[in-house]
């Protein structure tokens, strides 16, 4: 990005008409600014009513679906809900931890780039699929890439000590995460609801 603003300001340097001087440099401030903006990332903190069984949001985005699942065959492998939520090129990226635990499971997926608010996106699209279990339960999340996030980024491994609302990595420019819970979990979100990673509470799992 930082390439494509200077050669846009060099080409504006070279153009004596100078109506097209300032609408390129324009441009190119605008370009890098939003560069900026994307790539932000906000000091988090998990709200002080958080639980052991709650579930907290691992994006910024809005949420676009609730259902049920019959049943989860990859992770929590039996009956569960599902949470997605949407992150639009204006969101915060940076993806956080839903519930603190142990990770055991992990798997990158390549895939399509449908746009990510298509709920087939989900399963064809490339993603990561991680999985947390703790002493009473399992969470299944993906990061998904959308239409135009074309790079999922995650710093987590099987076998890593993670807790609830710490960073773990990223998706660039529009994208979706889903999350998936035990069955048994009280939903507190709704649709269209706005949400933040690491500080809305989506779920709370009855055990």
């Amino acid at each position: 990005m930082l390439v494509l603003t200077l050669v846009l300001d060099v080409i504006a340097l070279l153009i004596t008409i100078m109506v097209f001087k300032v609408v390129l440099i324009a441009f190119s401030i605008l370009l890098f600014g939003f560069c900026l903006f994307f790539f932000r990332d906000p000091i988090r903190k998990p709200p002080d009513n958080i639980k052991e069984t709650s579930v907290l949001s691992p994006a910024d985005g809005k949420v676009i679906m609730i259902e049920e699942i019959e049943n989860e065959n990859i992770f929590l492998r039996t009956k569960a809900k599902l949470i997605a939520i949407f992150l639009s090129p204006l969101n915060v990226h940076v993806n956080r931890i839903p519930v603190s635990g142990i990770v055991d499971y992990f798997n990158y997926v390549k895939g399509d780039y449908i746009v990510a608010f298509n709920h087939k996106s989900s399963e064809k699209n490339e993603r990561t699929l991680i999985g947390i279990k703790n002493e009473r339960f399992k969470v299944l999340f993906k990061q998904i890439a959308g239409f135009v996030a074309r790079r999922i980024i995650c710093t987590v491994m099987p076998g890593n000590e993670v807790r609830a609302g710490s960073k773990f990595g990223m998706i660039k420019f529009g994208s979706r995460v889903d999350v998936i819970i035990p069955f048994n979990s009280q939903i507190m979100v709704s649709v269209s609801q706005r949400v933040k990673g690491g500080e809305t509470i989506i779920a709370e799992v009855l055990t």
